[in-house]
């Protein structure tokens, strides 16, 4: 994939071996990787970063601003900014109300490289074949 065709992803997680494993993933998959440490550290990132942000992985509880706090402020900057929780509490009632509730993407931590695969490919999935599988009925996910 040529470098200026690489779409960018936020990573934010206050643990630093989870920020960097998700992180490295996710280039792997071949996307430009921007990390931060805490939503307020995220905040700078984004707004020093000159190119678009397609994608936040964010922790949904963090020290300071929450997941859910940060993806609203983002999101009122950007409206088409997709967002990816990553929780290791996803019965607690912060997830269940800002997250689950909501009808927002969640992935269960711990999850494996495929898991985090598939949910990034299909949250940036371009629109026209995002419109075109709704369109023929078929399914990206499990069966429900």
């Amino acid at each position: 994939m040529p470098r200026e065709a690489r779409k960018t992803v936020l990573v934010v997680d206050d643990e630093p071996e989870i920020r960097k494993l998700v992180g490295a993933m996710v280039t792997q998959f071949g996307y430009t990787v921007l990390t931060a440490d805490s939503g307020e550290h995220a905040l700078t990132v984004y707004t020093h970063h000159k190119a678009p942000i397609e994608l936040l992985i964010t922790d949904v509880i963090a020290p300071g601003m929450s997941g859910p706090m940060l993806a609203d402020k983002l999101s009122a900057i950007q409206p088409d900014l997709k967002v990816l929780y990553i929780s290791g509490y996803d019965n607690t009632h912060v997830v269940q109300k800002y997250v689950v509730e909501k009808g927002h993407v969640l992935l269960s931590k711990p999850f494996t490289m495929v898991e985090l695969k598939a949910k990034v490919t299909a949250l940036l999935r371009p629109s026209a074949e995002q419109a075109s599988s709704r369109s023929t009925g078929q399914e990206t996910g499990p069966a429900r």
